[in-house]
């Protein structure tokens, strides 16, 4: 079995190197909340995958990284990712698809409802949902006091505020304007909002584990709004949150050889 699963990656491999012959895709791949790009973590062994089957990946730490600590705001973070979009464009990238997991892939799917020339948007196992009651009730709504401090001029003022990564709430210092920006129910950061406004020609990959909290809500949650793709896809596998990935590399390497 492995041997055959060995041999149809090869396989595959060479029908995108065949029938993309002029195109270069290019993948800018981010973590998820509190998260690296490191080889052990969620995405880390994505993007040796997707290299050895000579697609061309940039995963770096991201705002919202475990160093970084949000330390900009949802609109601060999609001009850093122009920045690396750019720098794959620099390294011959003819086709860029915005690719996270997690909290990465909601910024994934903001980016691609505010930014044109975009071929595609890899959605792994999305999270981070503050416009949801649920996830509201468990940060105590602090987005309400954050929203104070902004009105008050206090915008740059450090304060500590509820987080929740996968139903687990911590403390986080950060300013109060970037709290809110990411956690405002009506902000930047709803994913059913960002997902209406993907632009013309933006293909859309959903992809969830069968055992995560997001698969319960269903193609209804946000994938339903997407505009009209042939080539968008909604695709289940196995595993929960953080296995999805690693389950789903062959499925995502199969979209981009049809981008």
């Amino acid at each position: 079995m492995k041997l055959l699963t060995v041999l149809f990656v090869f396989m595959f491999s060479f029908s995108i190197t065949v029938s993309k012959a002029d195109d270069k895709i290019g993948v800018l791949l981010m973590h998820g909340k509190r998260g690296t790009a490191l080889p052990k973590s969620p995405i880390g062994g994505l993007v040796d995958f997707l290299e050895s089957n000579n697609i061309l990946v940039v995963a770096p730490d991201m705002p919202w990284s475990r160093e970084r600590e949000y330390d900009k705001t949802f609109a601060e973070s999609l001009s850093e990712i122009d920045e690396h979009v750019a720098a794959l464009r620099e390294k011959g990238a003819t086709k860029i698809v915005i690719g996270g997991h997690s909290l990465g892939a909601n910024v994934a799917l903001g980016y691609g409802a505010r930014r044109e020339g975009i071929t595609g948007i890899l959605a792994i196992a999305p999270g981070h949902v503050p416009e949801i009651e649920y996830f509201q009730d468990k940060i105590d709504h602090d987005w309400r006091r954050a929203k104070k401090m902004v009105d008050q001029g206090k915008a740059d003022q450090i304060e500590s505020f509820n987080d929740v990564n996968q139903g687990r709430r911590r403390k986080q210092e950060m300013r109060a304007e970037v709290y809110l920006s990411w956690f405002d129910p009506q902000g930047p950061a709803v994913m059913p909002i960002n997902i209406a406004k993907l632009k013309s020609g933006t293909s859309l990959l959903w992809l969830v584990g069968e055992d995560d909290r997001m698969y319960d809500r269903g193609k209804r949650y946000a994938f339903n709004n997407a505009p009209k793709n042939k080539k968008n896809m909604y695709i289940v596998v196995e595993g929960g949150h953080k296995m999805t990935p690693r389950n789903g590399s062959v499925e995502i390497l199969r979209w981009l050889g049809e981008l």
